[in-house]
């Protein structure tokens, strides 16, 4: 089972406010760009209207049409006019949706833009550093357990512990080490898990 949190408090703490963290940071930048999009997109109300007033003209000119079709021997070249004013009626009712559909697209592009760029960066940085300590986590966790991981431990400790935290260590930790001194290698060992915020309880033998 992979270890999702570390075991000490304090590491424990850190990783959750993280999270905390990145999870206000994700709903922060999305609220931002759905606003940013909505105040776009009212841009769009003159091209509303324009469609509303087209369709509204096109449909009276269209009526007018019909009307003028069922006057007898001069109703079709009464109808002309009207429905050649419906013709751009109707241009009008597709200029008004050719605005709104460019505001829409603009909009849509910002809004995303604002909301995937600080998310991406902030996620992928947190996704590498959170799947990198599980990783060392549950493998460290799955070492603590078995017979002989010790070893393996206090090796991991020499070639990656900070130095400050092996400077900790006594003076003879490497003569020691590569004697096979089972103390400092429970001592190497349990440095190791403390890096990664997990707690030394280490099978030996």
């Amino acid at each position: 089972m992979p270890k999702l949190y570390a075991e000490r408090p304090f590491r424990f703490g850190r990783q959750f406010l993280a999270d905390v963290f990145v999870v206000a940071w994700i709903v922060f930048w999305i609220w931002l760009g759905r606003t940013l999009y909505v105040l776009i997109m009212k841009l769009a109300v003159p091209g509303q209207k324009l469609e509303s007033a087209g369709a509204g003209l096109a449909g009276n000119f269209t009526d007018a049409q019909h009307k003028a079709d069922d006057i007898p021997l001069v109703g079709d070249k009464l109808g002309v006019p009207f429905g050649k004013a419906a013709d751009a009626a109707n241009a009008i009712t597709d200029a008004g949706r050719s605005q709104q559909a460019a505001v829409h697209d603009v909009a849509l592009a910002l809004g995303i833009a604002i909301a995937v760029l600080p998310i991406f960066f902030v996620g992928l940085l947190w996704l590498i550093t959170r799947v990198r300590w599980i990783r060392q986590a549950s493998a460290a966790a799955r070492l603590r357990r078995r017979r002989g991981g010790v070893e393996l431990l206090a090796l991991r400790a020499l070639s990656g512990a900070p130095i400050r935290r092996l400077a900790t260590m006594p003076d003879d930790t490497a003569a020691r080490w590569r004697a096979g001194d089972p103390g400092i290698m429970d001592g190497l060992a349990e440095l190791e898990l403390r890096r990664l915020g997990l707690r030394t309880r280490i099978k030996t033998g």
